[in-house]
């Protein structure tokens, strides 16, 4: 890693060099996803650089979501960022046509009362038991989402291992439950102790939140979800058409 010293002759910035080696690592592979790098007192006396453009090259690489800064780890290299289309599918559906490797683990399966938030989003009675789902999504082996999903009570049967090797709307679709249309809201905060703790990251780390009611053909509501995204793995791509 970073073998070849910056060309001090050539005009391009010495950070700026730094940097695309370590781009180039990374494309290939060298630099796998968590890999550490070198402090940036060892970088810069390595390469006879300064500290500040050695900063400079680092930051670089943070503002493309190549790398993360880690509180008592260092600098990190992170899985690619995953880039979801703005479409009614699934994270699941997603990640499997992007050649992510989808992977689930099941935290909770239960019958829950509709809090006044999910009984609103699902048109039914506050306190009417719905199915509450919640699930830890990886990409790649590297945890990426912690998902909260509600359906109507008696709307399809689940299990664990049903939901570890398929998708919510997979299942919705084998069962016959034809998805149309979908209300979302997408925002930003900080994650919680828990969301931390299951994403193996530092607490606040920015999130990306959705919230989405999707509905059938018949403008029947049938799933009520509410997930949380690590927001340097994670982007919506959105077509934007001029009116």
């Amino acid at each position: 890693m970073l073998s070849r010293p910056p060309d001090r002759t050539s005009p391009i910035p010495l950070y700026f060099q730094i940097a695309r080696q370590l781009e180039d690592a990374i494309s290939r592979g060298e630099l796998a996803p968590g890999t550490r790098l070198d402090n940036e007192i060892e970088l810069s006396e390595r390469l006879t650089v300064s500290r500040p453009t050695m900063r400079k090259a680092i930051e670089r690489l943070v503002n493309q979501g190549l790398v993360v800064r880690r509180r008592g780890i260092g600098t990190v290299v992170v899985p690619k960022a995953v880039k979801r289309p703005m479409a009614l599918s699934s994270l699941y559906d997603d990640l499997a046509q992007a050649g992510r490797r989808p992977k689930t683990q099941i935290l909770t399966v239960t019958t829950q009362a509709a809090s006044p938030d999910v009984a609103a989003a699902l048109s039914l009675p506050e306190g009417e038991p719905t199915l509450y789902l919640e699930r830890l999504r990886y990409a790649d082996d590297a945890p990426l989402a912690v998902m909260h999903n509600y359906l109507p009570s008696g709307l399809v049967e689940l299990d664990r291992e049903m939901l570890m090797s398929q998708g919510l709307y997979q299942i919705l679709r084998a069962r016959g439950i034809q998805l149309q249309v979908a209300t979302q809201t997408v925002a930003a905060r900080a994650a919680t102790y828990r969301e931390a703790r299951l994403l193996e990251v530092g607490r606040n780390t920015p999130m990306l939140t959705m919230t989405r009611t999707a509905f059938d053909g018949t403008g029947r509501a049938v799933e009520y979800g509410n997930h949380a995204y690590l927001a340097d793995r994670y982007s919506i791509e959105v077509t934007l058409i001029a009116r």
